[in-house]
């Protein structure tokens, strides 16, 4: 079988554990492996099973998570955790309607885990299983939409062996992701390559389609890195909403054609805080969902006033030493590595 002999030797396939495959599977998504393997790794060594993650600190788990991107996913294993020991159990069970039901789990999730611990006869559908079964069967048109969506479920359900879903489920995601590449597929090393409608026909550049991306959207932030001696503010975003319960440095939008000077004033006087400018630290460009985003740093010297509790869950005043303690968005990490001697207060 191909995927015997040419699976890669990933730390999440040393043993068909529930658990373990249940945070393989939520870090890979939207993720790539090479970027998963040691956040699993450390996730593992400290929650090593489903009941040491459900008693975990949600800002523990989301300092582990730091830098792996869609905090939601951290969040949502930390509450089906705790869902699953509140019901008794001690790891994923092998029953598809409870695990279905459980937070962040949606079709794939569910069939993946459950198909490649316990053999469960479910097809799964991703990115790579994707574009493998639009170019063997020859599929037109763009994959995301209900119609081809509704085939390639059903192709990828009829395609399953009896035996050994799981070793079949991730053989069509490894061929995809080693093999059947978005571009210069290797066909010629392709097991199913006298089967391929793309590849018989030359069309493999064609298919599949290529969803028309979205335009995008170009933000100007400024965020303020306020200092009282020898300690700075970090404030907790709300617990819904982009980043939620992780930490930053306040920030906000600037105006059209408004200084980052102005729109930090701006900011400190909706923070109920009083400071003066002191330095630009650092502009950060990063990009969420459609939104291109250049975030400008500003070091502001403390005066006075109190910030308004109403804003912000918790706030603290933290040495910069101490800034590692705490999970920040990864732009907000780069500010906060960029601080070094630019941020001393008086």
């Amino acid at each position: 079988m191909w995927f015997e002999l040419r699976a890669r030797p990933l730390p999440w396939r040393e043993n068909r554990d529930a658990y373990r495959i249940w945070i393989s599977e939520v870090m890979l998504q939207q993720t790539q492996v090479a970027t998963v393997i040691p956040y699993f790794h450390r996730f593992v060594e400290r929650y090593r099973s489903l009941l040491e993650l459900a008693d975990a600190d949600e800002h523990e788990v989301l300092q582990l998570w730091e830098g792996l991107g869609y905090y939601r996913r951290a969040r949502d294993l930390l509450k089906a955790a705790g869902q699953l020991r509140d019901a008794g159990f001690d790891t994923i069970p092998n029953d598809e309607d409870l695990v279905r039901a459980l937070p962040g789990f949606g079709r794939y999730t569910t069939n993946a885990v459950l198909s490649q611990a316990y053999d469960a006869r479910l097809p799964i559908l991703e990115a790579n299983s994707t574009r493998l079964l639009c170019r063997l069967f020859g599929i037109d048109g763009d994959p995301k939409i209900t119609a081809n969506q509704r085939r390639l479920w059903h192709l990828a359900e009829l395609l399953l062996p009896r035996n050994k879903s799981g070793a079949f489920n991730q053989s069509l995601m490894e061929l995809g992701a080693l093999v059947c590449k978005p571009t210069a597929p290797a066909c010629s090393e392709c097991p199913l390559k006298r089967r391929c409608v793309a590849c018989l026909q030359g069309r493999q550049a064609e298919i599949p389609q290529h969803s028309k991306s979205a335009a995008m959207t170009k933000l100007s932030e400024v965020a303020v890195v306020i200092t009282n001696g020898d300690r700075v503010l970090l404030v907790q975003r709300p617990p819904i909403g982009r980043w939620a319960n992780l930490w930053e440095f306040p920030h906000g939008p600037n105006s059209d054609g408004e200084t980052h000077e102005l729109a930090a004033a701006r900011l400190l006087e909706v923070l109920g805080i009083r400071g003066a400018v002191e330095t630009e630290i650092t502009t950060l460009r990063h990009s969420v969902t459609r939104y291109r985003i250049t975030l400008t740093g500003l070091h502001i010297a403390y005066l006075n006033g109190t910030l308004d509790s109403t804003l912000y869950p918790n706030h603290a005043w933290v040495q910069l030493a101490e800034l590692t303690n705490y999970p920040l968005s990864a732009p907000q990490r780069r500010l906060a590595e960029a601080l070094g001697g630019a941020c001393h207060g008086p």
